[in-house]
C-alpha cells in the first residue's frame, strides 16, 4: 500500500511541478487504489499541493515566468472561492464528489480533444498557406 501512496505523491508532484494540477491523477489513485474516501483524498492532496505548489513557484519566478500584476486578483478571487467550494463539499455525499469529480475529469478530457484538434487543425491552415 505504501507504493501507491509514494506513486501517487510523485506523479502529483511531477504534473504539479508542471503547473497542470497534480490532483487530477493523486485523487483518483488515493480513490481507486487506496480505498480513501473522496473528500478525504482531495483534503489529501490540497495539502500536499502546500509544498509542491512553494517549490514550483520559486522555479517559475525565478525563470521569470510569474505575471505578478495579474497574479494577486486571480489569487484573491480563487481562494474566496475555494472557500465556498470546501465549505460546499463538507455537506456533500463522497458518491456525490466522487461523481462531480468524474464529470469535472470527462469534460476536462473533452475540452483538451478539443483543444488538440483545434490545435492540429490551424497547423494544417498554416501549411497550406
Amino acid at each position: 500500500m505504501i507504493f501507491w501512496e509514494i506513486f501517487a505523491g510523485a506523479l502529483g508532484g511531477i504534473i504539479g511541478g508542471m503547473g497542470m494540477g497534480g490532483g487530477t491523477l493523486t485523487i483518483p489513485i488515493l480513490t481507486v487504489f487506496l480505498s480513501y474516501a473522496q473528500l478525504s483524498a482531495q483534503g489529501i492532496n490540497l495539502i500536499a499541493f502546500l509544498p509542491m505548489s512553494i517549490v514550483a513557484l520559486s522555479i517559475h519566478i525565478k525563470n521569470h515566468l510569474v505575471a505578478f500584476k495579474q497574479t494577486w486578483l486571480l489569487a484573491l478571487i480563487g481562494s474566496a472561492f475555494s472557500l465556498i467550494g470546501a465549505l460546499i463539499a463538507n455537506h456533500m455525499s463522497n458518491a456525490v464528489l466522487k461523481k462531480l469529480f468524474a464529470v469535472f475529469l470527462i469534460g476536462l478530457a473533452i475540452w483538451q480533444l478539443i483543444e488538440l484538434i483545434r490545435s492540429k487543425r490551424q497547423k494544417a491552415d498554416k501549411k497550406e498557406e
